[in-house]
């Protein structure tokens, strides 16, 4: 039996069952990585972001599509992880935009909602691949459109969409060459796919199931208060209620408003951070006066998520909840480290994103204001980004990435920020996240020294040396299982069953009679005795070039080897 339109009860239904499949088909997405590397995580990335946007969605009673549309948009808005994340975020922001402002989706308004998600992803992408994420959702907007003209019936012309989706994603390795070496279809185009089919179940009433795993949201940046509750005596707690809400914006809210609203915040309280889009503000202050913030807050829209903790009757099962909820977040997820806080306001800043004590230690002594813990293994969201951001007291703040699957959801929190001006250093790895912030120069223009850093970037090359977790064919290279890998800037450089064979056959690949300087980062997994044979060896494979030996610490990747 056919539909012909969807309400917002069925959406919401729909789109939380959406977020279930994905979540359900994660590692099996992961495990379509081009590169057989351990951390592949476009599933992973995906279901992150969408799931930020669930629990949004779920905590929603008798909704209406506005109100529904705001939870889907900024919840994955904020949530994104990842390039996948980000472009899954954006498909979502476009799509609710179209809908907002309806009761109800017939197919026309469900084909021209999928248009405009494809436009706006395709926008977010500086340069768009045919043959990824964006291919297929293009092609089932397309074949929406389509079939919009031919039928009222949301369920006929959903499972036709599926089924050109499907088509469409088996011809991506057709579009990219490496898919079809490594033989497989693109990762993100599956996760794409497996969000439509979730949510055509949800339609359909297949799934009856809606709940979503950990429903209740932190807020998230309290969780940075908590690492030293510790140390505070209750006697100490000047402001005694920790208070965190939503407000879901109705009228204007302005840079003029915002520091309005956060001159009366801080004149009641302490601890503040505020984040804010077109359609919500986040807010977090300790206060003696709850009551006081939320009706401040209601003077520019409704409020949602409100949560008020009595710090001092709970400071002692907290420290205890708070010890084992911290150890958890550090294995499970990206969490923002600040190296040490600003003294005072200044002209410039920066962010950057490491994974590693080594070379977090690194980024702090060449200036790093505040250090964003994730990279390969865990790709920080939008949110996190623009809690660092928060952190820095600076007019302009530069962000090194230092991964490529994290420079869009860094200029996605870069677009969310009107009172700093944020700079995006597209830096790929951190070898260039080094040599660009080393290249910073405080005399220099802003423009300028993006121009500097970027070029002084660009002469950097990088290897990464881990192993391969399938066994494959990359850039003619046969790999088996458990092979090691030297994964260069543009594929593969080596490929060897041993780490310091194969981290030696990767440094020949990239040394050419232009290099001047090796610097080897060695990991966790690596031991300091094994490292500095290892870079005394390179001294003597290579004696015209200045070799460096540096400890990373950083996981899954033996080696990280920059050459300039």
């Amino acid at each position: 039996m056919g539909i012909n339109c969807i309400d917002a009860a069925s959406l919401q239904r729909a789109f939380l069952a959406a977020a279930r499949e994905l979540e359900a088909r994660k590692e099996w997405i992961n495990e379509l990585n081009v590169f057989p590397v351990p951390d592949g995580d476009t599933g992973t990335n995906m279901s992150l972001t969408i799931m930020a946007a669930a629990k949004e969605v779920a905590a929603l009673e008798n909704p209406n599509m506005k109100d529904l549309a705001r939870a889907i948009s900024s919840g994955s808005l904020r949530g994104a992880r990842g390039n996948s994340g980000v472009i899954l975020s954006q498909l979502f922001r476009g799509f609710t935009k179209e809908i907002k402002n309806v009761d109800a989706i017939d197919t026309t308004t469900l084909a021209n909602a999928m248009v405009r998600g494809t436009e706006t992803a395709y926008k977010a992408v500086m340069k768009p691949k045919e043959g990824t994420i964006l291919t297929v959702a293009k092609g089932m907007a397309d074949k929406a459109m389509e079939l919009a003209a031919q039928t009222d019936d949301i369920l006929e012309m959903v499972e036709e969409v599926i089924r050109h989706g499907d088509y469409v994603l088996s011809q991506t390795p057709e579009m990219l060459p490496v898919l079809k070496q490594a033989g497989v279809v693109d990762s993100g185009g599956q996760g794409l796919m497996q969000v439509v089919k979730g949510g055509f179940e949800g339609l359909t009433g297949k799934v009856s199931d809606f709940k979503i795993p950990g429903e209740t949201v932190d807020l998230g940046p309290s969780r940075t208060e908590a690492v030293k509750r510790s140390e505070i005596d209750t006697a100490d707690i000047r402001f005694g209620y920790c208070t965190e809400f939503i407000i879901n914006l109705e009228k204007e809210f302005g840079d003029e408003d915002e520091q309005v609203f956060k001159s009366y915040l801080e004149s009641i309280g302490d601890s503040l951070v505020v984040v804010s889009d077109d359609e919500i503000v986040k807010v977090h202050v300790h206060t003696n006066h709850p009551g006081l913030a939320f009706e401040k807050a209601l003077t520019f829209g409704s409020l949602s998520r409100m949560k008020v903790d009595n710090m001092r009757e709970e400071h002692e099962e907290r420290l205890i909840k708070d010890a084992e909820k911290l150890a958890r977040e550090q294995k499970a997820q990206a969490k923002a480290v600040e190296p040490e806080p600003a003294a005072e306001h200044k002209k410039y800043g920066f962010i950057a994103v490491s994974c590693g004590e080594g070379l977090s230690e690194i980024f702090k002594g060449i200036g790093a204001d505040y250090l964003i813990e994730g990279g390969q293994t865990m790709n920080p969201s939008t949110e996190d980004m623009l809690n660092a951001i928060d952190k820095v007291s600076a007019d302009n703040i530069f962000i090194l990435p230092n991964n490529k699957n994290i420079i869009l959801a860094a200029q996605q929190a870069s677009s969310l920020v009107e009172d700093k001006n944020i700079i995006v250093i597209p830096s790929k790895t951190v070898p260039q996240g080094i040599t660009a912030l080393v290249n910073f120069m405080p005399d220099l223009s802003v423009t300028e020294n993006v121009d500097n850093m970027e070029r002084e970037m660009g002469s950097v090359k990088t290897a990464q040396i881990t192993y391969a977790v399938r066994t494959t064919n990359i850039d003619g290279m046969d790999i088996e299982q458990g092979d090691i890998m030297g994964l260069g800037d543009h594929g593969m450089l080596a490929v060897g069953k041993s780490v310091e064979g194969t981290a030696m056959a990767a440094l020949k690949a990239m040394i050419d009679e232009n290099s001047e300087l090796v610097t080897i980062y060695y990991g966790s997994d690596i031991g300091g005795e094994d490292a500095e044979r290892m870079a005394d060896q390179a001294r003597a494979e290579f004696p015209e070039a200045e070799i460096e030996l540096q400890y990373g610490g950083q996981p899954i990747y033996y080696y990280l080897i920059s050459v300039e």
